[in-house]
This record gives structure tokens, C-alpha cells and sequence, in this order.
């Protein structure tokens, strides 16, 4: 009788240890209390590698870049069909980004021999890529610049204002090279970005405008000044001249053609 008592009770412990054993398990199963709350999926990015906002815009804007990065494809037929100047006549090339690209010469200057090479978006090292094939190989008598306000926007990543300068002074050099009188305009107003939000331009062009002034003072080159006719109390662009705050409209253009015509017959003079 003793071993049988001794052999329940040892029955009885192993079912006991058992019992306890399971409880623990039991508290680590998935959706109990005890359990840990599972990770959430990351958010999707924001930005894309480039720093640009993850959309469909600037992720197509950023493959252009690694396939065509100054846009010498945009105008290449059409500087093929462009026969050279004829005698006597005083050819104009306005190099730029969307606000050249926007300015209907034809209506602005009509009857004067002026060509658009503006490409929206573009920033000063792209137009120093493109200004042989759009400016020089065109054989213009004077190429009006109009450049830097996407750099300050980091249209394709972060630049310095001396790089900008550095950029813009390179195409008044390479143009001066092949005899080509230079007119430097300065760089529109601007508060904000709708694109690129916060990253308060108006002082950094005030910036770019006072040392392409003197730039072009002591290279006897031409400088337009659009800024003090344009500019408003918040050193950005006053919504009867821009509907965005960077690009004009007819009203800004009105100011901007006499200013360019006349800065372009001192120039040819």
C-alpha cells in the first residue's frame, strides 16, 4: 500500500509541475495582454533620395536628371532647323528657366529676331551644360541670362550662392569668348515656394542680385535690374504680378520688356 500511495503521489506532482508549466506559454500567445504590441509598418517616405517630395512630379524630374541633365534634348531640332543669322541682323538669345520660358517674345518683341531657350525647373548648372548647343552654336549677337532662382529652390539639390555665381559667371565667360555681348538680369522676387516651402529665398536673392550687379560692372557687362521694379514689401512678388509668387504674369512681363529691350540696344551699342 505505501508504494502505491508513493506512486500516486508522484502522479500527482509531475501533473501538478505540468499544469504550472503551460500557464506561462499561454501568456506569451499571440493577442493576449501580455504580449508586446506588434510593430507598425513604417510610414511611407516623404521624400525621395534626392530630399524632393515623393510624388510623382519630382520623381520623373529626378530621372531626367540621370538621363539628360541639361535638357540638351528639348531643343536640339529645333536649333538644327535654325538657319544662321541673316546680314545685318541682331539675333537675341534669352537663356533661362520657366519665367524665359513663359515670356512670349513674339508678343513682347514683335518683329524682333529673339529666340526662347528657357526650360522650366532648370538651375545654373544645367543651363552651363546646355548654353553651348542653345546660345553659342545659335551665333546670337547678344544672349540675355536670366538664371539662379531654382538653385535657391534646390530644384536639383542643395547649392551654394557662390555656386550660383560661379554658374553664371561661367556662361557670361563662355559667351564673351565667342564675341557674344552679355545682359545679366536679376533675379526675380521671391517670398516662398509653393513647391519647396520654407526656405525663406528672399534674402539669398537680394544676395545673388547685389554680386551679379557688381560682377557685371567690372566685366562691362549689362545688368537688368527687374527686382527693384517687381519687388514688394515682404521682398517677394505682389500678387497683381504673380499668381504663385515666382512666375509673372502678363503684368510682370509688361514691366519686364521695356527694361530688357533697352539693357539689349545698350548692349548691341
Amino acid at each position: 500500500m505505501n508504494r502505491w500511495k508513493l506512486c500516486q503521489a508522484t502522479l500527482l506532482a509531475v501533473a501538478l509541475v505540468g499544469l504550472f508549466a503551460v500557464d506561462p506559454l499561454k501568456a506569451q500567445t499571440p493577442g493576449t495582454s501580455a504580449q508586446a504590441p506588434a510593430a507598425q509598418p513604417a510610414p511611407a517616405a516623404q521624400t525621395s533620395p534626392s530630399g524632393h517630395p515623393n510624388n510623382a512630379y519630382w520623381n520623373d524630374h529626378d530621372k531626367q536628371l540621370l538621363v539628360d541633365f541639361g535638357g540638351l534634348e528639348r531643343f536640339k531640332e529645333a536649333n538644327a532647323m535654325l538657319t544662321g543669322p541673316a546680314p545685318g541682323e541682331d539675333r537675341v538669345v534669352f537663356m533661362g528657366d520657366s519665367i524665359t520660358q513663359g515670356w512670349k517674345l513674339d508678343e513682347s518683341f514683335a518683329g524682333k529676331p529673339y529666340i526662347n531657350r528657357g526650360i522650366g525647373g532648370q538651375t545654373t548648372p544645367q543651363m552651363v551644360v546646355r548654353f553651348r548647343q542653345d546660345v553659342i552654336d545659335l551665333k546670337p549677337k547678344v544672349v540675355v541670362i536670366l538664371a539662379g532662382i531654382n538653385d535657391i529652390a534646390g530644384n536639383t539639390g542643395p547649392m551654394t550662392l557662390e555656386q550660383t555665381e560661379g554658374n553664371i559667371a561661367s556662361m557670361a565667360e563662355l559667351a564673351s569668348a565667342n564675341g557674344i555681348r552679355i545682359v545679366l538680369c536679376s533675379v526675380l522676387p521671391a517670398y516662398d515656394f509653393p513647391w519647396s516651402p520654407g526656405l525663406t529665398p528672399a534674402p539669398k536673392v537680394v544676395a545673388v542680385n547685389a554680386w551679379m550687379k557688381q560682377y557685371a560692372a567690372e566685366k562691362h557687362h549689362i545688368y537688368v535690374d527687374y527686382y527693384s521694379a517687381m519687388v514688394d514689401e515682404r521682398g517677394g512678388l505682389p500678387s497683381a504680378l504673380s499668381k504663385d509668387g515666382v512666375h509673372p504674369l502678363p503684368p510682370g512681363y509688361a514691366i519686364m520688356t521695356p527694361l530688357a529691350e533697352a539693357a539689349i540696344e545698350k548692349a548691341l551699342r
